[in-house]
């Protein structure tokens, strides 16, 4: 049972670790940049009255 634990507890102290490939980590800092460009996209649609297509002038 200990052992259980102390594998559980150090991954949680790599959890936002910078680590390249397909690993846990990659994943979580792919949703929070995700996270960060879908709130960008929206705030500039309701503080400029324009979808970002049309902000950037590419449509």
């Amino acid at each position: 049972m200990s052992a259980n634990t102390n594998i559980t507890s150090s991954m949680n102290d790599k959890r936002n670790a910078w680590l390249w490939g397909f690993t846990p980590q990659a994943e979580l800092w792919n949703g929070r940049l995700a996270m960060i460009g879908f709130i960008s996209t929206v705030l500039i649609e309701v503080f400029s009255g324009k979808g970002l297509l049309h902000f950037w002038s590419i449509l």
